[in-house]
């Protein structure tokens, strides 16, 4: 499953927002039944005996203010430093690779080698990447907006008309995974998808120096 075992670092830095999410959304739903339960089981009315009323409580309207703040300022405070380490992009990455989205493939060009890989809805591309080494992936449209998928990376960027988005990624472990388009984009957008192939360093320069021809 993805999202308990992301296949690169930057998938593992967002799982570990989502843990941070799931076991405060637990610990405060634990909390909020507990005080709906209380009422119930220890202060219900007896017979002849009425419930002890009150208007206002300054303590308890202080606390239940500022504990919800708290909450959120902490979590939103965890999420801008974790998305921030994962848009952040090397000064020197090991592979820098152009992606260009079309209605309804795409195509990998790697900057200064003679590997230039383009698709069709019929014939999906395969992107390759290396094991532990950080890409640095060029992402942009040919026409209108598609959207850059890959499930087990964890990780979705949208390409948009006139503008180029930078993003890095470090694969963990070697395999082949599915990737798509995850905007609608027209009649064929279902077929417009392809493929990740990561493998060790070593492959990956041999392939790189066979042009694309030897399969990795």
């Amino acid at each position: 499953m993805p999202l308990l075992d992301p296949a690169t670092v930057q998938g593992e830095t967002m799982r570990s927002v989502w843990t941070v999410f799931v076991v405060v959304s637990i610990v405060v739903g634990a909390i909020v039944y507990a005080l709906i339960l209380a009422p119930l089981l220890f202060w219900r009315a007896k017979p002849g005996r009425l419930p002890a009323r009150f208007s206002r409580n300054v303590p308890v309207e202080i606390v239940s203010t500022l504990v919800p703040l708290a909450i959120v300022a902490g979590l939103f405070y965890i999420t801008d430093a974790k998305e921030s380490r994962v848009d952040a992009l090397q000064p020197h990455p090991f592979a820098i690779v152009d992606v260009t989205a079309f209605r309804w493939s795409w195509s990998f060009d790697y900057p200064g080698t003679h590997v230039q890989i383009a698709g069709s809805p019929r014939e999906p591309p395969e992107l390759v990447l290396a094991r532990g080494e950080t890409t640095q992936i060029d992402l942009r449209t040919a026409d209108v907006n598609h959207s850059f998928w890959v499930p087990d990376f964890l990780y979705k960027r949208d390409a948009i008309p006139g503008m180029v988005n930078r993003f890095d990624f470090t694969p963990t472990r070697t395999g082949v995974f599915r990737g798509a388009c995850a905007a609608f984009c027209g009649l064929d957008h279902t077929l417009m998808t392809f493929t990740v192939r990561v493998v060790t360093p070593p492959a990956y320069r041999r392939w790189i120096a066979s042009g694309g021809v030897v399969r990795p």
